[in-house]
């Protein structure tokens, strides 16, 4: 695992707090092309604190969540303790050969685009299974995003990130896959300055910042909203469907 995740073992709780959760229709979507339904089974790869978990689990599939982190297995667990958490990494999930129908992968396969993690999720999956890569990307011309965007590009550094889009060669490289559809839509994440402030927070390479630069940063954003203001936060939801060939 890159040394920058361990930002997220710093910020689980403000990750919780602060970051959206996925348009209905993004889930809808994905719940209709992998035909999620109880006696189908769906892997929630890098499943995070379960923002997504928990909406494959109201489709009536057994799901299982994979996170690496405890200290976000810990929100996953308290919010689902129904869900089997696997304690794996992408490349060497613990999981058994052929016992997945799909997989999702949300805000996190950017992080290990690499023939070792393809390789690992088409052992996994059934053949025609279907992997689906999920990110919500904020809307750089909203101005509150814009300016949120003004005071974290300077800390970013080699961090991993979508909109690099490193991830899609790597994708188009494996034989093992093979790009099936696209889906986007929009959503907006209603904020106040505590909620605001914990979405910041929870970026990686912020929450790794020393005390004396991460607090008067975290102050600027909080700035951005005026006391007891709430503001909108725009974001594209991009999902991309692939069979496992």
């Amino acid at each position: 695992m890159r040394e920058e995740t361990g930002g997220f073992t710093k910020a689980a709780d403000e990750y919780e707090r602060g970051r959206p959760g996925y348009p209905a229709d993004a889930v809808q979507w994905v719940a209709g092309r992998a035909g999620l339904r109880p006696g189908k089974r769906v892997v929630d790869l890098a499943a995070g604190t379960g923002k997504l978990t928990r909406e494959l689990v109201a489709t009536g599939a057994e799901v299982v969540a994979v996170e690496p982190l405890a200290e976000m297995r810990k929100h996953l667990s308290g919010s689902l303790p129904s869900v089997p958490v696997v304690g794996g990494i992408a490349e060497a999930t613990g999981l058994a050969a052929d016992c997945a129908d799909a997989v999702t992968i949300a805000q996190a396969f950017h992080w290990f685009a690499n023939e070792a993690t393809l390789a690992e999720l088409a052992r996994i999956m059934r053949r025609d299974g279907l992997l689906f890569l999920i990110w919500n990307r904020r809307e750089l011309d909203d101005p509150l995003q814009a300016a949120i965007s003004e005071l974290t590009l300077p800390h970013v550094g080699a961090t991993p990130s979508y909109g690099s889009g490193s991830w899609q060669p790597v994708m188009r490289a494996c034989p093992s896959f093979a790009l099936d559809e696209e889906h986007h839509s929009r959503f907006s994440q209603l904020v106040d300055r505590r909620r605001l402030v914990d979405r910041v927070a929870s970026t990686s390479y912020i929450a790794l910042l020393a005390d004396e630069v991460r607090l008067p940063l975290l102050e600027q954003v909080a700035a951005l909203i005026g006391p007891g203001q709430e503001a909108e936060l725009p974001y594209t939801t991009d999902v991309y469907c692939y069979r496992r060939l």
